[in-house]
């Protein structure tokens, strides 16, 4: 038995991803020379990330990626940019009051950030008590983490593009990686211009918006920030109140864009290349959109029978009014189904019928390729139609019934990776979620069953918020220590869609 995974190799190609990474933290450093604040924070921080990464790159001149060198770069990657990511945070938040210059809050955060999950610890959240550098800085994390680390350097690294098929196939959501080039570099720069394209269009409406005096606080900085995290689906927002903060309109304009991103966006290119038949016809896409519709039909019913106590911050409720009723219905499902977290009301208020609906959009997820979490509205069919196979092979057991989806045949290797999938996640939710309970119990946090649940899917699923203290308005900063630990490693997990990173912890990944 010997050691057979080049670790230096993974760990030099960190090394180059973490260097790029300090291009990044110039738009921060922008925003903290025009508000005159923090700069010093954000110059130091690209020193630091710039050695890092220089040190990292130089254990190997000539590195040589295969498969498993590949599993462990995507895991080390998404690692190392959330360690480094917390860097500003603790520059910015030492000897201060903030609860950033704690490591394992800021850590919290950055994961959180990257990984486009929207859980925060920041308690106060303002750039009244941060600056407006630092929270830019936290929604352009979750910017880059939306499309994919992995799958920008590809787009922009040739030592990478060698081996990009195998380390996109490892960081993109869904069972199975769509080609739309011979070129696997092409394919990720073509999906990066879509979400930039999208992101762009987005910040100029909502800009548009308050030009036109319809969004009087919708100035640049909020229009840029609320883009950089409504297409990854994070949910950041440097408003406390988050969407709520802004006007109706604001919010209608926000749902079709949380949609969108959680739409494969490998259909979009189709529809450019003057191929919109594909898009229609896709089966995740019609099951995907028709589950949105159904749940936004029942919570909407609920809402407008007085499922929700009156709006605070908005005013009036949504009882016996269609607009209100069928616009939070509409924003929360959104929202939460697609794993973007943002909100327009405390829905943890909401009565228990509604929470049920927002929890059972949690576990549904968005689309494969798109920036949705959750388990993928794919995976959903492909076990409800193994399920029913089984129910017809009990009854017919010489029958041979291949699994069809959009008229092509699935692989059982597919097939059983996805049950596989499927598995580890559901065990993982429930070991948190009863880890989570315990640790509460241990230092004397009160937390219901329903917080730990929610707490569990939120970051598993890169969700951001859950219900009771986790409201789309409350903080996961009370959690102990070890919780914050294990969430961190949860959102981590969740955004690799688990295997990449629970592969790592196998004697036989390491070993003939």
């Amino acid at each position: 038995m010997s050691v057979r995974v080049d670790w230096r190799t993974s760990v030099s190609l960190t090394g180059t991803v973490c260097k790029y990474l300090a291009l990044a933290l110039l738009v921060p450093l922008i925003v903290a020379v025009v508000y005159r604040e923090d700069i010093l924070v954000f110059v130091a921080a690209i020193v630091i990330t710039v050695t890092i990464g220089y040190l990292l790159e130089r254990l190997d001149p000539n590195p040589d990626l295969q498969p498993r060198e590949a599993l462990l770069l995507v895991a080390l990657v998404w690692l190392a940019v959330a360690v480094i990511g917390a860097v500003p945070y603790l520059i910015a938040g030492y000897g201060t009051e903030s609860t950033l210059r704690h490591p394992v809050n800021a850590l919290f955060e950055s994961m959180s950030g990257f990984t486009t999950t929207g859980a925060t610890v920041l308690g106060e959240i303002s750039t009244d008590r941060h600056s407006h550098a630092i929270m830019m800085w936290r929604q352009l994390t979750q910017w880059l983490g939306g499309m994919g680390i992995i799958v920008l350097m590809i787009a922009i690294l040739p030592e990478l593009a060698v081996n990009g098929a195998q380390l996109i196939r490892t960081e993109a959501p869904g069972p199975e990686l769509q080609k739309l080039t011979p070129k696997i570099a092409e394919t990720a720069r073509i999906l990066w211009l879509v979400y930039f394209g999208f992101t762009i269009l987005l910040i100029g409406i909502l800009y548009g918006l308050h030009l036109v005096g319809l969004a009087p606080n919708m100035h640049f900085y909020n229009a840029v920030a609320h883009g950089f995290t409504t297409l990854p689906t994070g949910g950041f927002s440097p408003e406390a109140n988050s969407i709520a903060a802004f006007a109706a309109v604001v919010q209608w304009v926000i749902i079709p864009f949380m949609v969108i991103a959680g739409t494969n966006f490998a259909l979009f290119w189709y529809v450019i290349h003057g191929e919109p038949r594909k898009f229609i016809r896709n089966t995740e896409f019609r099951a995907y959109a028709g589950a949105i519709a159904a749940l936004i039909g029942v919570l909407g019913a609920l809402l407008y029978s007085g499922a929700a106590p009156p709006l605070g911050q908005l005013g009036g409720t949504t009882e016996g009014t269609t607009e209100p009723a069928l616009r939070q219905a509409a924003f929360q499902i959104g929202s939460l189904m697609n794993s973007t977290g943002f909100a327009t009301s405390d829905f943890a208020e909401w009565d228990t019928s509604a929470q049920i609906i927002l929890l059972f959009a949690m576990f549904i997820g968005g689309s494969a390729g798109s920036t949705g979490g959750g388990i993928k509205v794919i995976r959903w069919l492909v076990i409800l139609k193994v399920a029913r196979r089984e129910l017809f092979t009990a009854a017919h057991p010489e029958a041979v019934r291949p699994i069809r989806l959009g008229g092509y045949v699935v692989d059982e290797d597919v097939i059983r990776g996805v049950l596989g999938f499927t598995l580890l996640y559901l065990l993982l939710f429930v070991f948190a979620t009863v880890f989570i309970m315990l640790d509460s119990a241990r230092v004397g946090y009160s937390l219901s069953i329903l917080e730990a649940i929610s707490a569990s899917i939120a970051t598993i699923g890169n969700i951001g918020p859950g219900f009771g203290k986790l409201g789309p308005f409350g903080s996961y900063l009370e959690f102990p220590t070890s919780s914050k630990l294990l969430m961190i490693f949860l959102m981590w997990v969740g955004r690799l869609e688990i295997i990449p990173v629970l592969v790592l912890f196998t004697g036989a990944f390491w070993k003939r």
